[in-house]
């Protein structure tokens, strides 16, 4: 039987993922890489001067942080954060209707950018790396946000969609860089900096 790489090379190292999303989770169990659960218990708060990958970069450390002082040698810690980033704005969770539709009132016809930083911690080293992709919704009507919002409810996702959801199915119009990006980590990029790190 050929064995995965990743989880060959993995052998003997602890992966510990510190999110509770659902679609991360899903992500490393598709890549065949062993791991266990740890949430770290932080305020996502940043300083107001940061942009763009600044801001996923420093609140993906900060979650880091919250867990580096349980670390024991051998584990590596993956924390992440994704930011919606449009017109020099970055676009967090919402959490009431009004502002899920006024989010995506702002997004459509437009492009944005979806920003995921991943860090990877260990007792001795840390290494952040972000990803890039841009989006393009179509002009989308206000029948069709009100709809969306009130059906799936997306106070748990930046800009306030998921591409995996009804919206990302009728209302982008093109992608430019990774789609598992988009949906919640660059599965890619988690997979080659594990492979370069344990080499």
């Amino acid at each position: 039987m050929i064995e995965n790489p990743l989880a060959k090379k993995l052998e003997d190292r602890s992966i510990i993922l510190a999110s509770g999303s659902p679609r991360r989770k899903r992500f490393f169990e598709e890549m065949g890489i062993p791991f266990e659960i740890r949430i770290p218990d932080v305020n996502e708060v940043y300083p107001d001067h940061l942009q763009a990958a600044e801001i996923s970069n420093y609140l993906a450390e900060l979650k880091a942080s919250a867990l580096h002082s349980d670390l024991n040698p051998g584990e590596i810690l993956i924390t992440s954060d994704t930011v919606v980033w449009h017109e020099n704005t970055s676009l967090a969770k919402a959490s009431t209707t009004k502002e899920a539709e006024e989010m995506l009132q702002k997004l459509s016809g437009k492009w944005h950018q979806v920003i995921t930083s991943v860090c990877f911690t260990t007792v001795a080293a840390q290494n952040t790396e972000h990803c890039i992709t841009r989006v393009k919704f179509r002009s989308l009507t206000h029948g069709e946000i009100a709809y969306y919002v009130a059906n799936y409810q997306p106070f748990d996702k930046a800009g306030a969609y998921g591409i995996q959801e009804w919206l990302g199915a009728v209302g982008i119009e093109e992608i430019q860089g990774s789609y598992n990006n988009v949906v919640g980590l660059p599965s890619h990029l988690v997979y080659k900096t594990l492979m370069n790190m344990v080499a």
